[in-house]
Order: structure tokens, then sequence, then C-alpha cells
């Protein structure tokens, strides 16, 4: 009978585990583990594999000592939508469910969002994600009815209102100019929005 081997690669926070990709290791209804190796057909169980939404990429392959060899890949979330539906959108910006194996730590995404048009949330999502400053402060995106996006961040009560996601490099630096300044004046807890809409300049309104 066939021995199976699997190997993650990558991240060790597995989302994933190693009995449920065994499960998913099947053939005519049988585990492969009970099947000798000259049946088995290896795209059949990498498709199998690939079809699992938390999945980014499996290989099968028949190692040269005969065990079966998997290496599974997953998906890396950088987002969490928490609406009327919970799941991670990944760093590809694609829809990845839940694991009750283990939980991301990520910015929230609030608000009016639809599984099937995610792309403004993921554009800012993945700004936050490749930004330390960031990705240190930022614990909530709100995608407005307009898909005009608002923000809010660590330790403090005040929303960022962004707008759309155009010219988000310069925004995210007027952003940045504001928060070292007002943080180092000791006026951050003064403010109840922050809006960075307007590329010239952040206009704030106090609480």
């Amino acid at each position: 009978m066939t021995q199976s081997e699997i190997k993650f690669l990558g991240d060790n926070k597995l989302f994933i585990t190693e009995a449920t990709v065994s499960k998913l290791l099947i053939q005519n209804q049988r585990p492969v583990t009970e099947q000798p190796k000259e049946i088995i057909d290896l795209n059949e169980l990498e498709t199998a594999l690939n079809s699992n939404p938390i999945i980014k990429k499996a290989e099968v392959y028949m190692s040269v000592n005969g065990k079966l060899s998997v290496e599974i890949e997953q998906k890396r979330p950088i987002a969490r939508v928490s609406t009327n539906a919970s799941y991670y959108v990944d760093d590809q910006g694609s829809y990845m469910p839940l694991s009750s194996n283990y939980a991301a730590r990520v910015p929230l995404i609030t608000g009016n969002v639809n599984k099937k048009n995610l792309e403004t949330v993921f554009q800012f999502a993945k700004r936050v994600d490749k930004d330390e400053f960031l990705k240190k402060h930022v614990i909530e995106i709100k995608q407005n009815d307009d898909e005009s996006i608002d923000f809010k961040i660590r330790k403090y009560d005040f929303t960022v209102h962004l707008g759309s996601v155009k010219m988000l490099d310069k925004k995210i630096n007027n952003f940045k100019v504001f928060y070292q300044k007002a943080l180092k004046d000791k006026i951050l807890d003064n403010y109840k929005v922050v809006n960075l809409k307007f590329d010239k300049q952040v206009i704030c309104t106090k609480t």
C-alpha cells in the first residue's frame, strides 16, 4: 500500500491540518494509503487539493523511495471580512474561508462588502499589508455604499476618510505626515474625523 508524506511550504501557521489534507487524498472513494501506487492518478489528487479554498497551490508526486509526496502552499490572509458573512481576503484578492485551526491577526473589513467584488477593499488591504506603519496601526477597513473607504487605527477613536483608492500613495503619505506631527503635539485624541479625500491637504474635525 502507498505511504504518504505531507509537507507545508512557507509559513508554519497552519490554517489547514495534515489530517484535512489526508482526507482529500481520495481516489475511487478510497484513501490513497489503501491503494497500490501503480493505480494512483497524481493529477486527479492535485486537482482535488487545489480546489480547496484554503490551498493556494498543491503539488503531488512520487518520491524516489516510493512514497506519495504532497507539498502544500496555503493562501495568506491579509484582512478578515466581518459583515453578515465572515471570511478572509488573501494576498491575491481572493476569498479564503476562516479556519477552525488558526486565526490570523489581520485588519477587519466592515461595511458594504460583496464576496464577488473585493477589488476596492483588496487594493487598500494590500497597501496596508505592504507598509510597516499601516500594518502596525490599521485595525479596521470600512467600505461604504459608494465604495469609498474609511479606516480606524489602534489606540485612537477617530475615523479616517480615505475616499476612493485613487492617488493612494499620496493620501497615505499625507496621513503619515499628519499622524507624526499630531502625535508629537499630543493632539491625536482631539479629533473625530480625519479626511484624506483631498490630495493637497488633510482636513480634521474635532470632537
